[in-house]
């Protein structure tokens, strides 16, 4: 395996930081680390809880250095559909989904060229779907490397299978009381603290009880412990995190008056499990009967969840909302919950197997189903709560928080479409979460879509005229219907877009109106008549205006700006864009201000403007890259790539080219259905090969497709070379043909209002074509400019960046 260049190749991935010391494990480490240097699919394999993740990660961090491409983990834990592994390795790996293209597919041309490990976590539930995918992107990618865990081997035929046993305990030879809670004369003879297992309790024990040590005192007590719990590094865990309210000794005779049966039983089973599963008794036997119902409610959670979240799902019945928080605080105490941070906000989750167990607990009290139902409501609030922030502040933090919801939104979908009185509350959840879709899971939002529409069907046509469910299906239909348009699947739009058009005939929903209208007019701008797309948009402006729908109105003025700017109609299209970017400005919108600030620079390259044109995509792509919104980065690497070539670029314009066909072709994306700038790009491509010759324009393309994500966009954020001050002499001028037609009438004498009646261009484009003369002539005032101009001889002689 090759070494990158530098540590800061080092750090690609996804890998989550130590949250607790690595105990033991040398042998196993220095093994896995071998496996991989001589074979590329290496599986940990071993019982619930022996520790198969924690020496995954481990191994991972101590390689991260060998791959130059990363080190990514994949958490297959909540997955519980097979054909969503695919999607899920992807999601991980930040290989967004973006067409109808098979996933399996789109991941092994993204990982063709790489040189990675990817660490797929908790396969033992989907043996078959991961075994197939393993297979399929290891024969496509020679690069990969697979550190798999899971409870069984997957049958890979290149699999090297690593059999991760229990931590080492002391000898039973030295110790006469076998099992026997006094071993004192064995504890005497040997060094416990040296095995693994005794090691793991007491630092577990430490973190809990800051003054816990091991001494002669409690030696045996704690290798009795270890013993009981057959090495298990999850048991152990539970077991020290008692020494807060326990002793050791307290500890251990608790196993021995309650479970005295850990090594014995049924001859069927695994004795470790059994084991595991008496650790799992005991520790919730220790919980306060709130503390129990907590445990058994709050598993319903896929994944990590917050205290609204836990008051609103678990609190009910015997259980009151205000008891909840100190309900979670106890069980942080006893590790049933393990809490993580983000964005400023504490969340819990539960480790698969204790989630599993407190699901059978519930199961058990006939309250999985209500509890379910909470989860599943507090989570159709949610949806609507992402509805109203789709014109708002705040967007960054809420598309992430979604993004971390992902797994219990896909389970609350889950129960909708089983239960059929859930069925329209799921249609409409399916619909309120589209931009959370837009933002990395087209394919699978399109499919929670289709398969609740689908199932709501029958009810809609039994639906009378005019309620609510009705309204519901048409807003599924034209949500779904963009779906498909962003996947150039136009004649699935075109059908969904008609449904909706058909619900409407008897629907008195404006607002539904306007966007069926709108996606209408997208789907005829992307299929070639921007005339009726334009009569779509204005029908959509109007109801939406009508409505004082804020959010209704900026989206259809993105849109009529791009589709007049695709006509040559600058004027117009300058004037919606910027009435679209008050609107954002306004609402403190971020994710459509990118948009507005993608198309206003479109058109304004198209005039000549290239200075601005420039500002205004890199700040779209800083709003971009802050929602994590692929698909407007690429939009973004387009632009910049045109106008680094009219600014006399042409290798950076090659290397932006580069490092946007390298994102798109991850994404699988096709550019053509967003922009009109096809042809241009084209163009400008020949004209690139032209100047920079075809083996120095190679060059600079391949250099920029293999900089990586985050390089090429921070290469697109770098300020060109300043030349503020540069006076330039007559005949080489450093303004497009647009800035020298301003000078002239500068000199003139005309004011900005006048110069912008003298062009047909808003009063605010011809104001930032007057602050961008000054700057790049490196003048402060007017007088300055018509000076230059009179010595530039009214020549035009100005270098034109189109």
């Amino acid at each position: 395996m090759t070494r990158p260049e530098s540590d800061a190749t080092a750090q690609v991935g996804n890998l989550p930081a130590d949250t607790t010391s690595f105990v033991g494990r040398r042998r196993e480490l220095a093994e896995v680390k071998r496996l991989l240097s001589v074979t590329r699919m290496v599986t940990l394999t071993g019982l619930g809880g022996v520790g198969k993740t924690r020496l995954a990660l481990r191994a991972a961090h101590a390689l991260r250095r060998t791959f130059r491409d990363g080190v990514w983990l994949v958490d297959l834990a909540n997955v519980t559909d097979p054909a969503l592994v695919a999607p899920t390795v992807a999601e991980s790996l930040r290989v967004l989904e973006r067409s109808r293209r098979d996933p399996a597919r789109m991941l092994a041309d993204h990982l063709r060229d790489r040189h990675l490990l990817v660490v797929l976590d908790n396969c033992e539930h989907l043996p078959e779907s991961c075994a197939v995918l393993a297979d399929r992107l290891l024969s496509a990618a020679p690069g990969l490397h697979l550190l798999v865990t899971s409870r069984q081997r997957l049958d890979v035929a290149t699999e090297h299978t690593l059999t991760v046993p229990p931590l080492p305990l002391p000898d039973a030879r030295d110790h006469p009381g076998g099992d026997a809670a006094d071993g004192r004369e064995a504890g005497a003879r040997q060094v416990p603290g040296r095995f693994e297992a005794v090691a793991l309790f007491v630092d577990r024990a430490a973190a809990v009880q800051h003054d816990f040590v091991l001494t002669e005192e409690n030696q045996d007590a704690v290798v009795a412990i270890c013993r009981r719990l057959d090495g298990i590094p999850l048991a152990i865990e539970l077991a020290a995190a008692r020494v807060r309210a326990l002793t050791p000794g307290q500890i251990r005779d608790r196993l021995d008056q309650r479970y005295g049966v850990l090594t014995a039983g049924p001859g069927c089973g695994d004795p470790r499990h059994r084991t595991l599963e008496a650790m799992l008794d005991w520790s919730y036997d220790l919980c306060s009967a709130g503390e129990q119902a907590m445990w058994a409610r709050s598993s319903v959670f896929a994944n990590a969840f917050d205290l609204d979240a836990a008051e609103s799902v678990c609190a009910g019945d015997d259980l009151a909302r205000e008891d909840v928080m100190d309900l979670v605080t106890g069980l942080i105490d006893k590790s049933v919950l393990l809490r993580e941070d983000h964005a400023g906000r504490a969340g819990y989750r539960q480790l698969t197997l204790v989630r599993d167990y407190g699901l059978r607990r519930l199961a058990e009290q006939e309250r999985l189903d209500a509890t379910r139902r909470r989860h599943f409501g507090y989570f159709r609030q949610e949806g609507a709560r992402t509805a109203r922030q789709v014109f708002a502040p705040h967007q960054v933090e809420w598309f992430a928080r979604l993004r971390r919801e992902h797994d219990d939104l896909r389970a609350a979908l889950d129960l909708a479409l089983a239960d059929p009185d859930l069925h329209q509350d799921g249609v409409r959840l399916a619909a309120d979460l589209l931009f959370h879709w837009l933002n990395g899971y087209l394919n699978e939002g399109r499919e929670w879509l289709d398969r609740l529409l689908a199932a709501t069907a029958a009810d809609t046509a039994a639906d009378t005229p005019g309620t609510a469910p009705a309204a519901g299906r048409a807003d599924a239909l034209w949500a779904n219907a963009w779906l498909a348009l962003i996947q150039t699947d136009f004649p699935a739009a075109r059908t969904m877009l008609a449904q909706a058009r058909s619900i409407l005939e008897t629907e008195d929903a404006p607002s539904t109106r306007g966007y069926v209208e709108l996606f209408s007019g997208m789907l005829a701008t992307a299929t070639g008549d921007t005339d009726a797309g334009l009569a779509h948009y204005a029908r959509a402006l109007e109801l939406h205006r009508a409505g004082r729908n804020p959010h209704g109105i900026a989206s259809t003025l993105i849109r009529s700006a791009m589709a007049h700017s695709a006509l040559g109609d600058s004027a117009q299209a300058v004037e919606l864009a910027e009435e679209a970017l008050s609107l954002c400005t306004d609402a403190g919108d971020l994710w459509h201000r990118a948009y507005v600030l993608l198309a206003l620079g479109i058109e304004v390259w198209r005039e000549g403007d290239v200075a601005r044109a420039t500002i205004l995509e890199r700040e779209s792509l800083r709003h971009n890259q802050r929602l994590d919104d692929q698909v407007g980065v690429a939009l973004n690497l387009q632009v910049l790539a045109l106008a680094a070539a009219s600014a006399g670029q042409p290798a950076r314009a090659a290397g932006l080219f580069g490092a946007l066909d390298s994102l798109s072709r991850a994404l699988g994306l096709s550019l053509t259905g967003y922009t009109h700038l096809s042809g241009y790009q084209e163009r400008c491509v020949r004209e690139l090969r032209a100047t920079l010759g075809e083996e120095a324009y190679a060059r600079a393309f391949a250099e920029g497709a293999e900089r990586g994500h985050d390089h090429a966009i921070a290469v697109a954020l770098q300020e060109e070379p300043d030349r503020r001050g540069v006076r330039s002499g007559p005949g080489n001028s450093p303004l497009t043909r647009r800035e020298r037609e301003i000078a002239d009438l500068i000199a003139q004498g005309r004011t900005n209002k006048q110069i912008a009646g003298a062009l047909v261009i808003a009063q605010r484009t011809a104001e930032s074509h007057v602050e961008n003369i000054l700057v790049k002539l490196g003048f402060t005032s007017r007088a300055q400019v018509a000076a230059w101009t009179a010595e530039q001889g009214r020549t035009d002689e100005g270098h034109d960046d189109r």
